[in-house]
């Protein structure tokens, strides 16, 4: 299956979310999303970018724009993770894989001349008309929140 690209319908997703409920693209209809995709609640990078996130959030609203944090781990893990680092963003869980999978983002990994399958760090900007507008991949999370604002802004 090749990759998602700029301009093509962004996959749509219902999934269960921190707080109880569900989180779904169809839910932000008419209004940017930036939906981020991250390995595991709780780890070093995975923090500093739900960090960078939570703290510019009011930004993003002021822009018009929704964030939401999605990876495997389940709801309550995500509401631990929230509670942990007093995070404000929305957080949607895709045990799973589905919504992963879907955004073709279940990948091999290596570390330490392991290969394993997880899921690549990566941000989807969706634009008001439910088609991607920008793709991060890859994403080194040092000043990647602030890019991802500015594209934003750009909309």
């Amino acid at each position: 299956m090749a990759d998602l690209e700029v301009g093509d319908p962004a996959p749509q997703f219902d999934l269960p979310r921190d707080g109880g409920g569900s989180l779904s693209l169809a839910a932000s209809a008419g209004k940017p999303v930036v939906l981020y995709f991250y390995p595991q609640d709780d780890t070093t990078s995975c923090t500093q970018e739900a960090i960078s996130f939570s703290r510019l959030k009011p930004e993003f609203e002021k822009a018009g724009a929704v964030v939401i944090g999605l990876s495997p781990d389940s709801a309550k893990k995500h509401d631990k993770f929230k509670s942990k680092y007093d995070l404000t963003i929305d957080l949607a869980a895709d045990e799973e894989r589905k919504v992963i999978e879907a955004y073709r983002l279940w990948v091999e990994k290596s570390m330490y001349g392991r290969k394993y399958m997880g899921v690549e760090r990566a941000t989807f900007l969706i634009g008001r008309d439910g088609r991607i507008a920008k793709i991060w991949r890859k994403v080194r999370v040092k000043g990647h929140a602030e890019a991802v604002l500015e594209a934003v802004r750009a909309l």
